[in-house]
Protein backbone atom coordinates (compact mmCIF):
# COMPACT_ATOMS: atom_id res chain seq x y z
CA UNK A 1 0.00 0.00 0.00
CA UNK A 2 2.55 2.48 0.78
CA UNK A 3 4.03 1.92 -2.74
CA UNK A 4 1.05 2.75 -4.27
CA UNK A 5 1.08 6.57 -3.08
CA UNK A 6 4.40 7.88 -4.70
CA UNK A 7 2.92 5.94 -7.98
CA UNK A 8 0.17 8.03 -7.63
CA UNK A 9 2.07 11.53 -6.34
CA UNK A 10 4.71 10.92 -9.38
CA UNK A 11 0.86 10.73 -12.17
CA UNK A 12 -0.18 14.08 -10.09
CA UNK A 13 3.29 16.14 -10.26
CA UNK A 14 3.64 14.85 -14.34
CA UNK A 15 -0.27 15.80 -14.96
CA UNK A 16 0.24 18.83 -12.99
CA UNK A 17 3.38 19.36 -15.48
CA UNK A 18 1.44 18.98 -18.27
CA UNK A 19 -1.02 21.58 -17.42
CA UNK A 20 1.51 24.54 -16.50
CA UNK A 21 3.27 24.25 -19.66
CA UNK A 22 2.10 27.05 -21.70
CA UNK A 23 1.31 26.69 -25.30
CA UNK A 24 3.07 28.41 -28.28
CA UNK A 25 1.55 29.18 -31.18
CA UNK A 26 4.72 29.28 -33.52
CA UNK A 27 5.17 26.74 -35.71
CA UNK A 28 8.61 26.91 -35.66
CA UNK A 29 9.18 25.95 -32.52
CA UNK A 30 9.78 22.46 -32.89
CA UNK A 31 13.57 21.52 -32.73
CA UNK A 32 15.55 20.75 -34.84
CA UNK A 33 16.17 17.36 -33.29
CA UNK A 34 12.66 16.49 -32.78
CA UNK A 35 12.27 17.17 -36.55
CA UNK A 36 15.00 15.19 -37.73
CA UNK A 37 13.29 12.43 -35.55
CA UNK A 38 10.04 12.16 -36.55
CA UNK A 39 10.72 12.51 -40.02
CA UNK A 40 13.55 9.70 -40.14
CA UNK A 41 10.24 7.47 -38.13
CA UNK A 42 8.03 8.43 -40.74
CA UNK A 43 10.23 7.41 -43.27
CA UNK A 44 10.97 3.85 -41.38
CA UNK A 45 7.22 3.25 -41.93
CA UNK A 46 6.30 4.96 -45.28
CA UNK A 47 10.11 4.15 -46.98
CA UNK A 48 13.34 5.21 -47.75
CA UNK A 49 13.01 7.26 -50.66
CA UNK A 50 12.75 10.74 -51.98
CA UNK A 51 9.03 11.28 -52.27
CA UNK A 52 8.58 9.54 -48.53
CA UNK A 53 11.27 12.55 -47.36
CA UNK A 54 8.86 14.70 -48.80
CA UNK A 55 5.72 13.86 -47.68
CA UNK A 56 6.95 13.08 -44.03
CA UNK A 57 8.65 16.82 -44.05
CA UNK A 58 5.48 18.12 -45.69
CA UNK A 59 3.60 16.16 -42.87
CA UNK A 60 5.67 17.50 -39.64
CA UNK A 61 4.85 20.90 -41.30
CA UNK A 62 1.67 20.48 -41.55
CA UNK A 63 1.43 19.49 -37.66
CA UNK A 64 3.67 22.19 -36.47
CA UNK A 65 1.32 24.57 -37.98
CA UNK A 66 -1.43 23.30 -36.20
CA UNK A 67 -0.19 21.98 -33.20
CA UNK A 68 2.25 23.75 -30.76
CA UNK A 69 5.45 21.45 -29.96
CA UNK A 70 4.59 22.14 -26.16
CA UNK A 71 1.40 20.13 -26.96
CA UNK A 72 2.82 17.76 -28.72
CA UNK A 73 5.45 16.73 -26.05
CA UNK A 74 2.37 16.56 -23.84
CA UNK A 75 0.74 14.22 -25.80
CA UNK A 76 3.94 12.07 -27.28
CA UNK A 77 4.61 11.49 -23.26
CA UNK A 78 1.08 10.26 -22.52
CA UNK A 79 1.42 8.03 -25.19
CA UNK A 80 4.67 6.54 -24.24
CA UNK A 81 3.41 6.53 -20.32
CA UNK A 82 0.11 4.64 -21.47
CA UNK A 83 2.11 1.71 -22.99
CA UNK A 84 3.42 0.40 -19.59
CA UNK A 85 2.38 -2.27 -17.31
CA UNK A 86 0.77 -1.08 -13.87
CA UNK A 87 -1.16 1.64 -12.30
CA UNK A 88 0.89 4.57 -13.44
CA UNK A 89 -0.32 3.12 -16.96
CA UNK A 90 -3.95 2.93 -15.85
CA UNK A 91 -3.87 6.27 -14.56
CA UNK A 92 -2.70 7.73 -18.07
CA UNK A 93 -5.43 5.63 -19.70
CA UNK A 94 -8.10 6.64 -17.51
CA UNK A 95 -7.75 10.76 -17.42
CA UNK A 96 -10.03 12.64 -19.38
CA UNK A 97 -7.59 15.21 -19.54
CA UNK A 98 -5.27 12.97 -21.67
CA UNK A 99 -7.80 11.61 -23.81
CA UNK A 100 -8.13 15.03 -24.51
CA UNK A 101 -4.56 16.02 -25.26
CA UNK A 102 -3.86 12.83 -27.63
CA UNK A 103 -6.91 13.69 -29.39
CA UNK A 104 -5.89 16.80 -30.20
CA UNK A 105 -2.36 15.53 -31.54
CA UNK A 106 -4.42 12.60 -33.53
CA UNK A 107 -6.85 15.44 -35.06
CA UNK A 108 -3.34 17.26 -35.78
CA UNK A 109 -1.66 13.70 -37.19
CA UNK A 110 -5.01 13.08 -39.49
CA UNK A 111 -4.73 16.92 -41.19
CA UNK A 112 -1.10 16.42 -42.00
CA UNK A 113 -2.34 13.22 -43.54
CA UNK A 114 -4.97 14.60 -45.45
CA UNK A 115 -3.02 17.61 -46.84
CA UNK A 116 0.40 15.88 -47.63
CA UNK A 117 -0.85 12.26 -48.37
CA UNK A 118 -4.14 12.68 -49.65
CA UNK A 119 -3.89 16.18 -51.29
CA UNK A 120 -0.49 15.15 -53.21
CA UNK A 121 -0.87 12.90 -56.51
Amino acid sequence: MTRRIPEVALVAALAAALLAAPARADENDYPTDARADYVFGCMAANGQTREALEKCSCSLDALASILPYDKYVQASTILSMRQGIGQRTTAFKATKMFDDKVADLRRAQAEAEIRCYRGAS
